[in-house]
């Protein structure tokens, strides 16, 4: 694919973009950051290959796995002991008492704002983030498609993450 064929694909489809990863990063400078770098590994990705069977379904995808390893660090630098540092050191069982402390409090948060999440949000991210199911796994256990699986995962953990941001900024 030709620069000037990624430019138009890229214009064509950036509002969209943008929004689709803005609930996953959380905010418009974000998301356009997202987008921005999907983009330009996008165009590296394009002048490798002779043919792109369905490049905005690819420009998508490289802009969901951006946007969740942009969130992942972020909620790694900002919140230290986020949703889901909670849940991989309760998984690994690795915390010292006094983090097993502010685990269990955060955890029991964690569980407080899943219970306010739609059943199959709540199933799914339980499924990928417990149970460590693939997406495609996911939505074969649901019944519904894989971009549907990691929207549902998604969703639940930024909501997660709203929640302990909220009692975070209560605590101040």
């Amino acid at each position: 694919m030709s620069p000037d064929h990624s430019l138009d694909l890229f214009l064509r489809h950036r509002k969209a973009l943008i929004n689709y990863a803005r609930p996953i990063v959380g905010d418009d400078a974000r998301a356009e950051d997202v987008v921005q770098d999907a983009w330009l590994r996008y165009v590296r990705f394009a002048e490798k290959q002779a043919f792109i069977l369905n490049p905005s379904s690819l420009l998508y995808r490289i802009v969901r796995n951006i946007a969740i390893d942009a969130r992942r660090r972020q909620s790694r630098e900002v919140n230290g002991a986020g949703a889901e540092m909670v849940l991989e050191t309760t998984a690994e069982g690795s915390a010292g008492p006094e983090t097993a402390t502010v685990h269990k409090d955060e955890l029991r948060q964690v569980m407080t704002a899943l219970k306010e999440l739609p059943e199959r949000t709540q199933r799914a991210f339980h499924l990928h983030r417990l149970d460590n199911l693939t997406y495609s796994q996911i939505a074969a256990e649901l019944g519904i498609s894989q971009g549907l699986a990691h929207s549902l995962v998604a969703a639940a953990m930024v909501h997660c993450m709203k929640r302990l941001n909220q009692k975070q900024d209560m605590e101040k």
